[in-house]
């Protein structure tokens, strides 16, 4: 599998709240994550980079997933403890009050990946039948949209746009919503922040990844694609392909 992760403050925020990375576990299994914290000065950027950087410790550790189904209780059970650690922390440190963050998760191996996600970052599958978003945002006007209460067209300029329904460490308890699908050589996971999806257009998006470049070049493109679009927000973007048979072994993070 190759991958590439990259992070951008965009054009108007003064610091950087997203937080990413690609990790292997002891078997040689890849955690890929992006979070995109929230909470007011510095906050949003500790929830993130505490966030990421606990799943790192964690996963590093691991090895002994082999199923979809482990993959998936790993998730689960690693994001709850996190969600506890953030949330005490927010507690006990009056400067942090209110923080929180975002997560998608992705557990790639040669066979399957399994996603999780808890907010509005997204996991996105390109493959020969298409690219879609394979994540249902946990936010107010997603809601709206799912119950028939408002088009998808009006989700884009609705005032409470950014207004989510869940996020890591703003309560004791969070739940994870959580899938696996099987992943094909040649086929490509994108995981973002919300600062590429709010401003580079589907359709757009899938014609960069299938662009015959490298991974770096892509995620390069994405993120100017985001800020000659405005860039209000941070931008940060995870990149899976899966490799052909012939190059296994030629992992790169």
């Amino acid at each position: 599998m190759k991958t590439v992760f990259l992070t951008d403050r965009g054009r108007v925020r003064k610091i950087n709240e997203d937080n990413a990375g690609v990790f292997l576990n002891e078997a040689g299994i890849v955690l890929a994550l992006v979070a995109d914290g929230m909470g007011g000065h510095l906050a949003g950027d500790v929830a993130s980079e505490m966030a990421v950087k606990q799943l790192q410790a964690l996963w590093e550790q691991e090895n002994s997933i082999s199923t979809p189904e482990q993959a998936e209780e790993w998730l689960k059970e690693n994001v709850l403890k996190v969600n506890k650690h953030l949330y005490r922390h927010a507690l006990e440190n009056p400067e942090c009050q209110g923080m929180g963050t975002t997560l998608v998760a992705a557990v790639c191996t040669e066979a399957f990946a399994t996603i999780g996600h808890i907010g509005d970052s997204r996991c996105y599958l390109l493959n020969s039948s298409g690219f879609k978003q394979i994540t249902e945002d946990h936010s107010l006007v997603n809601e709206l949209v799912r119950s028939g209460q408002i088009t998808k067209e009006a989700a884009e300029q609705h005032p409470r746009k950014n207004v989510l329904l869940r996020a890591l460490g703003t309560e004791d308890h969070v739940e994870l919503e959580v899938s696996s699908l099987s992943l094909e050589e040649s086929e490509t996971l994108l995981l973002c922040s919300d600062g590429l999806s709010n401003k580079v257009s589907d359709e757009d998006i899938a014609a960069i990844l299938k662009r015959d470049q490298p991974l770096e070049e892509k995620a390069e493109t994405l993120i100017s694609h985001a800020n000659e679009n405005g860039g209000e927000d941070n931008i940060t973007i995870v990149i899976a392909e899966q490799t052909a048979a012939s190059e296994k072994g030629e992992q790169t993070c």
